[in-house]
């Protein structure tokens, strides 16, 4: 019973670390693995972590966001309307990113936690604003992998997809009665 939580605990102080490292990267981009690794391993949050999974955790996820980064800064921009990458708060971007690595690359992770663990960031690291614009484009994001544009087999809610499933069934014969 405690496995589960512990486990949660470990990623969600993960996903801080990360986080914090990739917030850390705004101010100093590092090119290649090996920069990527050593700025994370230099990290204060990351020298005073004790949890090893949350610790290689966060690792998998900076990692993850650095090869990526052209891509999810893509998808930002695409979704994000009428702000450039240069214009997002470094917090919010370092969220962004974080968020965006999960849903389009951790099939592991499903899309609402992707989204209620970046809120989650949003509200301890953020200012007022923070939650709500995080939101708005995570939540643009998953609906579009929801309805299959990023060719990604991930769902918003099953209890939905069951409904529809119910409804396509029993939508032909309501249209032929009528």
């Amino acid at each position: 019973m405690t496995a589960p939580d512990k486990r949660k605990g470990s990623r969600r102080q993960g996903r801080t670390l990360a986080f914090q490292v990739l917030f850390g990267l705004g101010f100093d981009p590092q090119v290649g693995e090996s920069d990527v690794r050593l700025a994370f391993n230099r990290n204060p949050a990351v020298e005073e972590c004790e949890l090893e999974d949350a610790k290689g955790f966060a690792s998998q996820l900076v990692q993850g966001v650095c090869e990526n980064l052209p891509e999810i800064d893509k998808v930002i921009g695409k979704h994000s309307d009428h702000w450039k990458i240069g214009r997002i708060g470094k917090v919010e971007l370092a969220i962004l990113r974080l968020s965006l690595f999960e849903i389009l690359h951790r099939s592991d992770i499903p899309l609402k936690v992707a989204i209620n663990e970046a809120i989650e960031l949003a509200k301890g690291f953020g200012d007022e604003n923070s939650r709500a614009f995080v939101n708005g484009i995570l939540d643009a994001v998953a609906r579009a992998v929801d309805e299959g544009r990023f060719g990604i087999e991930k769902k918003m809610d099953r209890k939905a997809d069951k409904k529809i499933d119910q409804t396509a069934g029993t939508a032909p014969d309501k249209k032929l009665g009528a």
